[in-house]
């Protein structure tokens, strides 16, 4: 979307000063979360956010990030430049007011900027602060003025080092090792960020270069002119859209503005994106609630119109008319109210209107200059509906089985004593060999075991009454007692957690991503809380005399071997490629892979929600090309694949 440009008040005047830096080194998690790899990470996208805004205000065009040998950042744009004149307040240069005072910033009212996504302005100081040390140079359109700062203070006065002909900003900064647990950056986590801020911003170009390897310098150019529609196109091309052209609505309302982009695919779930001043609104906000509120009511209106619902059917559900859907919305405000200290939540009311206001005049417009798309869309939502139908006739069904026998609980369940989710575990099985030997070897005070059987549902290709009739997945839903889809509640999770164990095989592989990806489309909320995990059975059993160790990865096992060697280098150990989970006896399986002393699990998270979308479109969807292209490109980084 072009951007207004706003009045070039953005001088000495324009920085407000708030308070101090003193907390930031001491309570870093307060600032940027964490100080973990995450925390690392926001550094570079508060320097970058400071950029962005630039583009936001119309003044800047081109923005470089390069990650430099050593994981130094370097950050640069062609924007206005800070300010370096005397702080009329502070009474030094106004740069260095911006680096090393918490809350100065051109973000406060002052004028600078009309829309702004930086932290509130406090992200310059608080990268500074929890830096090994941060090099600042402005080009002012005349001069080069530099500064450089250890640990959040200046090393000596702003300096003119040079002359110029252009304006903008460069940073350069080395995170500090005695605050963040690794300074190693990930080119895969700062290129999806980077790429998602040059689709919000249509026309700005984002150079990001990695050159900590010169023989792998990894360079991306990105710039998207299409802007949000590219973003869907994009996020939609591991799927099959049922239209060709993604729809794309935009409008203002005093100083806020709005554009959606969207299109339907043949999925049947529902991907929605929300961003406000360039921050994705995780938890929605006002503009998804005026957004669904308006959808809902364009479509049912229009199918009444043109008779695609008779008198007697009911209106289509919102779940209904965004089955399938890929959208974003993106929202721009002059006063963002964000609630919650992580800003994942859009407060501002006015924008409920502004978003719907836009959906219903054009949409409705869209629709009715678009029949073809129209009918197709509505064609989908009524399927969707007649799903949903058949979905609560066999949630019912399934309901009264289950009062009917006994138990309600499936069968193949051996169930644990303790009720408190604190220390229960289940353990979800392949194969009835495997459940056996977990059965046995279990401590079944706190540890339930489900074995499964024969081959599981894709759902990512199948709607909810499909998978409420599967006899392969019905054992979870009742084991895990929160139901799925819209009907999912975490409170009445019966255990503390959910742990797939499957064969370290492809095989094994295949049968993680099935449940996955069951757990990510219908149970999203397990996963987000950090309840699913993957135990990791050994890979190698190594035996010298009576003593057997196991090896988790080739180079644990090189170095258990060399262990039980000794120092001599001498006796022979036997080493083992590990068995299947059914072929190990319960007293192996207990010390390898259940008990909570030696096991090794992995969490399965979503740090982003948007990436695990796409991987499980790509592994499961329809399409082969995408697969066979991200099995080449993921195929590197597998590690004892077993064909």
């Amino acid at each position: 979307m072009a951007q207004e440009k706003v009045t070039n008040q953005y001088d000495e005047s324009s920085i407000q000063v708030l308070e101090g830096l003193e907390a930031v080194r001491k309570r870093p998690g307060m600032y940027i979360g964490s100080t973990s790899v995450r925390g690392l990470h926001h550094l570079v996208y508060e320097i970058v956010d400071n950029s962005i805004d630039e583009a936001l205000a119309g003044y800047c065009d081109t923005i470089t990030v390069r990650i430099l040998p050593d994981n130094i950042i370097e950050v640069e744009d062609n924007g206005r430049g800070i300010p370096v004149g005397i702080h009329p307040k502070m009474g030094i240069p106004t740069v260095e007011v911006v680096f090393t005072i918490l809350h100065a910033g051109g973000k406060f009212g002052g004028g600078g900027y009309k829309v702004s996504g930086g932290l509130h302005g406090v992200g310059a100081s608080v990268v500074n602060a929890l830096s090994q040390w941060l090099e600042v140079e402005v080009h002012d359109g005349k001069k080069i003025h530099a500064q450089r700062y250890e640990r959040g203070h200046s090393c000596g006065p702003l300096q003119v080092v040079g002359d110029t002909d252009h304006t903008g900003t460069k940073v350069r900064f080395l995170a500090d090792d005695q605050i963040f647990e690794t300074l190693e950056y990930e080119y895969e986590v700062l290129l999806k960020r980077l790429r998602e801020q040059a689709f919000l911003n249509a026309g700005l170009r984002i150079v990001f270069e990695d050159l900590r390897d010169e023989e792998k310098v990894r360079s991306k150019n990105l710039c998207y002119e299409g802007g949000i529609r590219e973003f869907v196109t994009y996020l939609n091309k591991s799927k099959e859209p049922i239209h060709e052209e993604v729809i794309y609505v935009s409008g203002m309302k005093g100083t806020s503005m709005a554009e959606i982009a969207m299109q339907y695919t043949t999925k049947y779930d529902e991907t929605l994106i929300s961003f406000a001043n360039d921050i994705n609104t995780t938890e929605g906000g006002t503009h998804e609630t005026g957004f669904k509120a308006a959808m809902t009511n364009v479509i049912n209106n229009y199918a009444r119109k043109h008779n695609y619902l008779k008198e007697k059917d009911s209106n289509l559900s919102s779940e209904d008319v965004r089955e399938g859907l890929t959208v974003i919305i993106s929202v721009k405000v002059e006063e963002a109210q964000f609630e919650g200290q992580t800003k994942t939540k859009l407060g501002n009311s006015e924008v409920r209107g502004l978003v719907s206001s836009i959906i219903t005049e054009k949409l409705t417009e869209f629709f009715e200059e678009n029949p073809k798309i129209a009918k197709t869309i509505i064609g989908k939502a009524v399927s969707a509906s007649q799903a949903r139908e058949a979905a609560r006739k066999a949630r019912e069904s399934a309901r009264k089985s289950a009062l009917s026998t006994s138990l309600s609980l499936p069968g193949k369940l051996a169930d644990c004593q303790s009720k408190d989710t604190k220390y229960t575990e289940i353990y979800i099985v392949e194969g009835d060999s495997a459940g056996g030997s977990a059965k046995d070897g279990r401590d079944r005070r706190f540890q339930a075991i489900l074995s499964l059987w024969g081959k599981m549902l894709n759902v990512e290709k199948s709607r909810l009454d499909k998978v409420y009739n599967n006899d392969k997945l019905q054992p979870v839903i009742a084991a895990l007692g929160t139901n799925i889809g819209a009907d999912f509640d975490l409170e009445k999770l019966r255990y503390g957690k959910v742990i797939i164990m499957a064969d370290a095989d492809v095989d094994g592989a295949h049968i993680r991503t099935l449940l996955l990806t069951f757990f990510f489309r219908f149970m999203r909320p397990l996963i987000e809380g950090g309840y699913v995990y993957t135990a990791v059975p050994p890979l190698y059993k190594l035996v010298k005399g009576k003593e057997t160790r196991y090896a988790y990865s080739d180079e644990e096992r090189d170095k258990i071997s060399a262990e039980l060697r000794g120092e001599d280098g001498k006796g022979k150990v036997e080493i083992s490629r590990n068995k299947g989970l059914g072929e190990m006896d319960a007293k192996e399986l207990w010390a390898t892979t259940m008990d909570p002393e030696t096991r090794t699990l992995k969490q399965f998270t979503l740090g982003d929600a948007i990436a695990a979308d796409q991987t499980f479109s790509v592994l499961m969807g329809e399409k082969v090309e995408p697969r066979k292209a991200f099995i080449e490109e993921n195929a590197k980084y597998v590690m004892n694949l077993d064909v």
